[in-house]
């Protein structure tokens, strides 16, 4: 059975497009969701940090103007406050995120998806 993968793709950011390419270039054709069209949902992104194991930092674009604006760099800015802000700016996730049935995992760079790709 093939290997289910996603993608929250941003067709314009190059290492999207090259972890996209590394999935493919492993036979696997991901279901692609282009977060800035479709972004997630409260619960999604909240599911997709948590299965990550990490925090909504982790998850956000430190050097997007945007999140200086907002004061989100500053380090007493609470994981609710930066879900909140990416809900409303979906620019502000990062990207790409990957989801397997082993993990969630922010690619970056590109060449960690295939931390998260199946061997067979």
């Amino acid at each position: 059975m093939p290997q289910k993968v996603t993608i929250y793709h941003n067709p314009k950011c190059g290492t999207s497009r090259n972890v996209l390419a590394f999935i493919r270039e492993r036979g696997i054709e991901p279901t692609v969701i282009e977060y800035l069209k479709e972004p997630p949902s409260r619960n999604e992104l909240q599911s997709l940090i948590k299965r990550s194991g990490g925090t909504a930092r982790d998850m956000l674009r430190a050097k997007e103007a945007l999140t200086e604006e907002l004061g989100l760099n500053d380090p007493k800015a609470s994981d609710a406050k930066i879900v909140d802000a990416m809900i409303a700016h979906p620019i502000l996730i990062n990207r790409p995120i990957v989801v397997t049935e082993r993990a969630v995992k922010l690619c970056r760079p590109s060449e960690t998806v295939h931390e998260i790709l199946s061997t067979k």
